[in-house]
């Protein structure tokens, strides 16, 4: 299994298209309890987008705006050059600490033009969402989160990321190293162990680990070790078995992992988190009020 595939096979993303057509008013996405992150597919006309405090940027060309975390922004459509956008909700499994998700800027601005072989799938996004057809609401969904997918693979093609899982995975020996942590979590691993993976010595492999994913490969393996455990919980697995099964010998030992990640216990963190894969079901009982208001049809004078 490649270095992407074996990522999203424990960690799935799912996508809930809440608006598509014309924005000419401002929408803001600033709840200070959201747990998903945002995807916003320009093809046509201009769209203002502010950040915070920051001063705010002009797009007027084909773009995506991708939000992996939870982050505050407004977009404000012109009244000039209406906005045709898609809009999504993105929520990666275990929540918006996911690995996966920090190791991704939020956001990440990028012209349509530069990813041109996004181009086939965001034509069929397009032409189901504006169309009145059976089914309409599951096949954009799923084509929203085939474009993610397709976006990751080219973020790890063009070594986007400077720092974070996916540079570690765009490193061919960091990878491999990566890949066994991935494949067997409860694996009694050592640094000895891991470089060998690596095929690189301690030394070497512990200074470009941390250099390249900002973390030492014990972090790592203890945060990977967490996210597999709150998978497990989520499907309802006990929890003296998961401690096993992700390479604890006792409860204790993962509980103790679990807060100094999360900063609760397991059975905490359970009752914090929302549906799984909500976000895919029924995307507008996930958003916010400003968010739902995108659902209502534009009024365009």
């Amino acid at each position: 299994m490649d270095r992407l595939s074996e990522v999203l096979n424990r960690f799935t993303v799912s996508a809930g298209v809440f608006y598509h057509g014309h924005l000419c008013s401002l929408s803001r996405f600033e709840e200070p309890d959201c747990q998903v992150g945002h995807i916003h597919v320009l093809r046509s006309g201009q769209l203002r987008v502010q950040h915070g405090s920051e001063p705010s940027l002009m797009i007027d060309e084909p773009t995506l705006l991708f939000y992996p975390s939870p982050t505050p922004h407004r977009l404000l459509g012109q009244q000039s050059s209406r906005a045709e956008l898609v809009c999504a909700t993105v929520q990666f499994a275990t929540g918006p600490d996911n690995l996966l998700a920090r190791s991704m800027p939020s956001p990440l601005i990028v012209p349509l033009s530069s990813v041109a072989q996004l181009s086939q799938v965001i034509d069929i996004l397009f032409e189901e969402a504006f169309h009145e057809r059976q089914g309409r609401e599951a096949v954009v969904n799923r084509l929203m989160e085939l474009f993610i997918i397709q976006l990751l693979r080219y973020l790890l093609e063009q070594g986007y990321t400077r720092q974070g899982m996916l540079a570690g995975l765009c490193d061919p020996q960091l990878s491999k190293a990566m890949a066994a942590i991935h494949q067997h979590p409860g694996a009694p691993w050592t640094l000895t162990s891991l470089a060998e993976q690596a095929a690189m010595s301690r030394t070497v492999f512990a200074e470009r680990f941390k250099l390249t994913l900002g973390k030492s490969p014990g972090d790592y393996l203890m945060e990977w070790r967490v996210s597999c455990a709150q998978k497990l919980l989520q499907q309802g697995r006990p929890l003296n078995w998961i401690a096993n099964e992700v390479g604890y010998e006792h409860a204790s030992g993962l509980a103790r992992a679990f807060r100094k990640k999360t900063g609760c216990s397991p059975g905490q963190w359970l009752r914090q988190q929302v549906q799984p894969n909500q976000a895919s079901i029924d995307p507008v009982s996930a958003l916010s009020m400003s968010e739902r208001s995108l659902v209502e049809p534009v009024t365009l004078r």
